[in-house]
């Protein structure tokens, strides 16, 4: 299927590596010409390298997009994309009695804050070009909230319930903004929650996987690519009808019907 995006410009926060990572080569493979970010050069340098090995044009920007300078600097080097995901590191688990205000002011800075300064700094452009697609990487636990994740299912669902907003009056000019809901995808994240589950119960490397993959439906993480692909279609001509909506990607976890 042809997207109807090739030539389009995709700027892509927080992708080198994982979700934001995967987002990047799908887009690029759709013809985007991807703007990638991240805080570490190297790496951003290496995830250049394999887009454009694979034939994609590639731009990299070496920024934390939690700061004012960091989002300054992007928009400097993209200062019209069609494309905006906005994605960022999520908080680390921790229970609402033990959460500080350092957990919630760098959460609030970095999935809340973030992405709405990203939206309102490209949506009048996208509405004047009569295209724009914004995609929020969020997380299962805006409808899923979990007593570990808390910090992450207040900040993130803010984003949320914002963007439902501003996707009445965007989606007129055929501006739309959806979300996805990852659960599990077998990123470097998920190798940091196995080395703290090993850590805390004393189990196997494999065994702590196993409890992670334990709880989702399908019986196994998922695949970056996946996710990737799913992000391209959201950004697709054909998807020009669908906004304000939350995607799940968690393996048929979500027990809820809505």
């Amino acid at each position: 299927m042809d997207l109807g995006i090739s030539g389009k410009k995709a700027l892509v926060c927080a992708s080198s590596e994982g979700l934001g990572k995967a987002c990047a080569i799908s887009l690029s493979q759709e013809g985007v010409h991807v703007f990638i970010n991240g805080r570490t050069l190297e790496t951003l340098q290496a995830t250049a390298k394999e887009i454009s090995d694979a034939g994609g044009q590639v731009t990299i920007i070496q920024a934390d997009v939690s700061t004012e300078a960091g989002r300054k600097s992007l928009l400097e080097v993209c200062p019209e994309p069609d494309i905006l995901i906005n994605n960022n590191a999520g908080p680390n688990p921790v229970g609402f009695m033990q959460s500080t205000q350092q957990d919630w002011d760098d959460a609030i800075a970095a999935n809340m804050m973030a992405p709405i300064f990203m939206i309102q700094s490209v949506l009048s452009g996208m509405r004047k070009r009569k295209f724009g697609r914004i995609i929020n990487i969020t997380s299962a636990m805006v409808k899923s909230p979990s007593p570990i994740m808390c910090v992450s299912s207040a900040t993130r669902t803010a984003v949320t319930a914002l963007c439902k907003a501003v996707s009445k009056e965007a989606v007129m000019s055929n501006v739309t903004i959806n979300n996805i809901l990852p659960e599990m995808f077998d990123t470097g994240r998920q190798q940091k929650n196995a080395e703290l589950i090993m850590r805390f119960t004393k189990v196997s490397y494999d065994d702590a996987r196993k409890k992670l993959v334990s709880r989702i439906t399908a019986g196994r993480m998922g695949v970056p690519k996946e996710f990737g692909d799913t992000c391209a279609f959201l950004c697709s001509q054909q998807a020009s009808y669908m906004s304000g909506q939350n995607v799940q990607l968690d393996g048929g976890s979500y027990d809820g019907l809505i």
